[in-house]
Parts: C-alpha cells; sequence; structure tokens
C-alpha cells in the first residue's frame, strides 16, 4: 500500500510500506545473498549451512539487505501507480524496519503547479507581408553576384569589390607573430574578412606594388596576445582580378534550371512567390512566439533551477552537434568567441527559462481544456517523421518513444487551440 501527497510547490511524498508474502520473499532472498558471501573457519565461502549461517548474521542485516534490494522495484512500481513525473534524484528515509514490514517514505521533486490565468484574451496575429520589386531587384543582383566571372585586370588599380592575390606578413613591435603570414591569398575587397582596416588600405595599390600598413586588431580578437594590438603588416599585390556579372537574359534564366521557370518574367514570378512564402513563414513563426509570450505572462508558475539547467544542457549538446556537422570542434568555437563551457551556458539560460516556463503552462493548458493526441495523431506523424528521414517507422520508435511523441503533440495541439482562441 503507498500514499502519494505534495507537500510544496514542486515536491511530493509517498509513503510505502512492503509487507506479508512479498516482504518475507525479500528476506530469505536477502538472507541467502548474505550467506553465500559468509566466510567461517572450515567451510569454504557460500558452503556454509543455512542453520549455522543463521547464526552469524542478524536481523538487522537481513532486513536492511532486503529493503536495499527491493527499493528500485518498489519506487518504480508506486511512481507509475501514482503517475508521478522526476525532475531530479529522489530521496528515501526508511521509517520502518523489523522483521515484519518496512516502510519506506520517498521525497520527490516534481513539476511544479501551474496557475492558469485568462488566456481567453490572448490573440494569434500574424502581421500582413509583401514582396516589393525592390526587393525582387536586390535578389536578382546577389545572383547575378554568385554567378560573376573574375576576369584579369591587367591595367588599374584595387578597387572595392575586386578580388586582389596578395602576399602579407603581420610585424608587432618588428616581430612577426603566428598565424600573420600568407602567400597567394585571394582577398575580396568589402568583404570585411580581415583585420578592420585592412582592407580599406590596399585600395588604390597597383599589381606588384608593395606596402606598409598600419592595423589595430580588435578588442575582442580571438586570439590572447593580439587583442587591441598595433600592428603592422608587410603587404604585395600580385594579381587585381574584377567582377564581370553575367547578363539578365532568357539564356541566363534556363541555365539556373528551375522546374517551369524560363524566361526572366517567370523567374522574376518564382522569386516573389518564394520570397513570400518565406516571409510569410516567418510571420507566422514570430506571432506563435508573441503568442505563447502573452500566454505564459498570463500564467504562474515558480520554475525549478533543476528545470532549467537540464534544458540548458539539452541546448548546449545540440549546439555542440550543429558545430560538428559543420566541421567545427566545441574547443574552436570557443576560441572564436571567446567564452568557456560555463559563459556559454549562462548565455543560455534566459532562453531555457522560457522554453521550460512555456512547456509547463501548454501542459497545463492541455490538462484544462482535455487536449489529447490519440493514435491516429501519433500514427500519422510517425508516417512523417518515416517520409522525412526515408526510414522504416519500426526504426524511428526504436529513437523516438511513443510517449514522447503523445507529449509533443499534445503541446502542438494546444498551441494550436490558443491560436483558434476567438
Amino acid at each position: 500500500m503507498s500514499e502519494y501527497r505534495k507537500i510544496e510547490d514542486g515536491k511530493a511524498e509517498i509513503s510505502v510500506t512492503v509487507d506479508g508474502e512479498k516482504w518475507n520473499d525479500a528476506r530469505k532472498k536477502a538472507f541467502n545473498k548474505l550467506a553465500r558471501s559468509l566466510s567461517l573457519k572450515g567451510f569454504r565461502k557460500g558452503q556454509v549451512p543455512p542453520s549455522l549461517a543463521a547464526k552469524h548474521i542478524s536481523d538487522a542485516e537481513v532486513n536492511y539487505e532486503a529493503a536495499n534490494s527491493i527499493t528500485n522495484e518498489t519506487f518504480d512500481e508506486v511512481l507509475k501507480e501514482h503517475g508521478v513525473e522526476l525532475i531530479d534524484k529522489a530521496s528515501l528515509e526508511l521509517k520502518e524496519l523489523d522483521n515484519d514490514k518496512v516502510s519506506m517514505l520517498f521525497t520527490c521533486p516534481i513539476k511544479p503547479d501551474v496557475k492558469l490565468g485568462d488566456y481567453s484574451s490572448v490573440r494569434y496575429e500574424v502581421e500582413n507581408v509583401e514582396v516589393t520589386d525592390e526587393e525582387i531587384e536586390k535578389e536578382i543582383s546577389r545572383v547575378l553576384e554568385r554567378k560573376a566571372d573574375l576576369e584579369l585586370k591587367e591595367d588599374g588599380e584595387v578597387e572595392n569589390g575586386d578580388t586582389a592575390v596578395i602576399d602579407f606578413e603581420g610585424f608587432r613591435d618588428g616581430v612577426p607573430f603566428e598565424g600573420g603570414k600568407a602567400e597567394n591569398c585571394d582577398l575580396v575587397i568589402g568583404s570585411n574578412s580581415f583585420i578592420p582596416g585592412f582592407e580599406e588600405q590596399l585600395i588604390g595599390m597597383k599589381p606588384e606594388e608593395e606596402k606598409e600598413i598600419d592595423v589595430t586588431f580588435p578588442e575582442n580578437y580571438h586570439v590572447e596576445d593580439l587583442k587591441g594590438a598595433a600592428t603592422k603588416f608587410k603587404v604585395k599585390v600580385h594579381e587585381i582580378k574584377k567582377k564581370v556579372l553575367p547578363e539578365l537574359n532568357d539564356e541566363f534564366v534556363k541555365e539556373l534550371k528551375i522546374d517551369n521557370v524560363n524566361t526572366v518574367e517567370e523567374y522574376k514570378n518564382h522569386l516573389k512567390e518564394q520570397n513570400l512564402s518565406a516571409k510569410k513563414k516567418e510571420a507566422e513563426s514570430a506571432a506563435e512566439e508573441a503568442l505563447l509570450d502573452k500566454f505564459t505572462e498570463t500564467c504562474e508558475v515558480n520554475v525549478p533551477q533543476v528545470m532549467i539547467d537540464d534544458e540548458v544542457d539539452r541546448m548546449f549538446q545540440d549546439q555542440a552537434q550543429r558545430l560538428m556537422y559543420q566541421g567545427i570542434s566545441m574547443e574552436q568555437y570557443q576560441k572564436i568567441i571567446g567564452q568557456n563551457n560555463d559563459e556559454m551556458k549562462k548565455v543560455l539560460e534566459p532562453m531555457a527559462l522560457r522554453r521550460v516556463k512555456t512547456s509547463l503552462c501548454l501542459e497545463a493548458l492541455a490538462a484544462k481544456e482535455k487536449i489529447e493526441a490519440g493514435y491516429d495523431d501519433i500514427a500519422k506523424h510517425y508516417e512523417e517523421m518515416a517520409d522525412m528521414y526515408k526510414m522504416d517507422i519500426e526504426e524511428i520508435k526504436k529513437y523516438v518513444s511513443e510517449d514522447s511523441v503523445r507529449e509533443d503533440l499534445k503541446l502542438s495541439k494546444a498551441i494550436d487551440f490558443l491560436k483558434n482562441n476567438k
């Protein structure tokens, strides 16, 4: 028998007594285990007769071993019985322990209570969006820039937008510094890919011209020794290449190989539809974020730090995985941004708090409005995942449990409920 009660916000107690046949069986197994480890003169370990072992093993030892052996099983049973979801490790206190029974008291950290406010006035308002001709022209210009060829400038000098092929070597206090030298380096002038002030000082240089330029590294530069350092670079320009943009015509459009797009006019319409779709998605996403912010503002909940910390850890691991896919290690990334693990996690805390609070409030809304995800919803979700990842549904189920899908869909349905709130 067990009894569940909340003792304060975010904490509950479960008291349970194990007695009768179950306790007797546990004591027998405990005695046998202790007997097998008993060493007595004249007997091999584990070969001591039970009657003799009983004289050397106390009831207290048996009871403690029995209680220890059934704790996890008992705890799992009472959690399931009362539908308790832990947010951190529980603690155990043995209230009674004798030959007849064991009484346990589990103190469980649980999700905090959420007090829902008046969410009836919360509205989902999507901003109207449009795509202008000017935006389309800018998009076309970017495409033409990407498709541009580089043509060698036989004469002339470095101009903004040109690609200069250069040698350079950097010095600090007259001494070369590590990583400050390169040969035949392609540098797009105006790309701001070098230290501020470097590219501008190359403008006006001619092929085979050499020059010394002075630059100061930023205070937030990722190399500690160079932060804010005044340096001098010796630079030599080998070649200058200028961009030659392709002509926007039907032939150029056909080379882009876009389905059912063969003319300039069709291309512009295609870009307009594409950009309008992207803007609508952005507007819908922004409207949903605003909706959830307004909704959570109507709720009262004290988010435990452990839930925030867990979410921060998940976000940190997700970020590390994304970097890995890009071929960047976390150590490399941290050198670039000048932060360690703790500093990065500190930055993530506000977003983690928002995520956890939003999730808790949506769960409370789903419970109040009796919002559930049914079998058909779950089956459809698995089908969509299988199609997206080109995997068998049963294979996906090995990695994504039905319980997690059910909870995700329930929260999604709660958001839809708020969106349709009139």
